[in-house]
């Protein structure tokens, strides 16, 4: 999961991106609203998290201009503006949530952890195909009962092929998700991560559509 803080106070900014990152997001960092503004609505992310005190271009007005663009992406608002007529003010310019400082870091974690599951049309923590169990919020998997030992890579592929997966996912789309934008991506650096997942899940759950991607069978059937 791809989530981009916008943050310009270097120590929050910082914080929230080793506590997404330990839940399983895959973090980058806007420090201005100008930046933010072009990252958004240019990139691919699961999930924004919008400070509205920003430098360059307020926050608010970052959020207006990617829903008049057509971003859909879900976002979170973060500020220290917490009356509720601010807050109507941001959900009525399209926020999706909205957080007011100061926080539990836990709850931001389990508010954002949703978004991302709603967005996908899956709003469970834990989601079943088949024989293949996936708990988002524990960052565990398990087949028929047993356990299965993940690295943070793999898991977040797997939680993304099956909150995905009622579609094939191509290899670009997955590495856009899984390392952001990361000079070294390679192409084959998918196809070696999908092979050792399926090492782990055995055959007929990851299935490969010939040029055109990856998709979560059900193991079940």
């Amino acid at each position: 999961m791809r989530a981009l803080i916008v943050e310009d106070d270097p120590r929050i900014a910082r914080d929230l991106m080793s506590v997404l990152d330990g839940a399983g997001f895959r973090t980058e960092q806007a420090e201005d609203g100008e930046t933010a503004w072009f990252k958004g609505g240019t990139e691919d992310y699961d999930l924004i998290i919008l400070d509205l005190g920003l430098p360059r271009l307020d926050g608010l007005s970052v959020l207006k201009r990617w829903r008049s663009e057509g971003c859909t992406t879900p976002v979170l608002i973060l500020t220290a503006r917490g009356s509720w007529i601010e807050r109507v003010e941001g959900i009525d310019a399209g926020a999706d949530d909205y957080l007011p400082k100061p926080f539990r870091m836990e709850e931001l974690v389990a508010r954002a952890r949703a978004l991302v599951r709603r967005s996908a049309g899956r709003p469970a923590a834990v989601q079943v195909v088949g024989d293949l169990v996936v708990d988002l919020n524990r960052m565990t998997a398990s087949l028929r009962g047993a356990p299965v030992a993940l690295t943070p890579l793999e898991f977040r592929l797997l939680a993304y092929l099956i909150l995905h997966r009622d579609r094939i996912i191509p290899p670009t789309e997955l590495l856009e998700h899984l390392h952001g934008d990361e000079d070294s991506r390679e192409a084959n650096a998918v196809e070696a991560l999908v092979a050792r997942l399926r090492k782990k899940l055995g055959p007929g759950i990851i299935a490969t559509r010939r040029g055109f991607g990856y998709r979560i069978e059900d193991s079940g059937s």
